[in-house]
């Protein structure tokens, strides 16, 4: 099976460069922002204290959802790092399962995506892609 020259990843691993140099700044912000609420608590700066119940419910609510995003985008920033070492292994575009070619046009619209339309289908589906020996 044919795989990808380096001409054809170079816009590839630039859009998962773009993609990661903005994971990291979101991630930041956010563990900023999220941080920003206990530390003032720990400071003794009481004037961001909230004084009603609600907005002590409120801002735990905003934390944990703001953890939750850091999380989910913590895991996207691992799948483009996996991708951009593909890429210098020069496995890029080769699908993880069953190592058949992923379509130009799911990495264009998903440049960190580590298998093909088909695998991919199979594991969201509960199922393993490629059949694992028994152990």
């Amino acid at each position: 099976m044919r795989t990808m020259k380096a001409a054809e990843m170079k816009p590839f691993r630039l859009s998962l460069e773009a993609i990661r140099s903005r994971l990291r700044g979101d991630v930041t912000t956010m563990a900023d922002a999220a941080l920003r609420k206990t530390g003032a608590e720990s400071n003794g700066d009481l004037s961001t204290m909230p004084i009603h119940m609600a907005d002590i419910g409120s801002d735990a609510y905003e934390q944990e959802f703001t953890l939750s995003l850091m999380a989910s985008e913590e895991d996207t920033l691992e799948l483009v790092e996996a991708a951009l070492e593909r890429i210098r292994a020069k496995t890029y575009g080769r699908c993880e399962e069953c190592d058949g070619v992923i379509a130009k046009k799911r990495l264009e619209a998903l440049p960190f995506a580590p298998t093909c339309i088909r695998c991919a289908e199979k594991l969201e589906a509960g199922g393993s892609a490629r059949p694992r020996l028994p152990r």
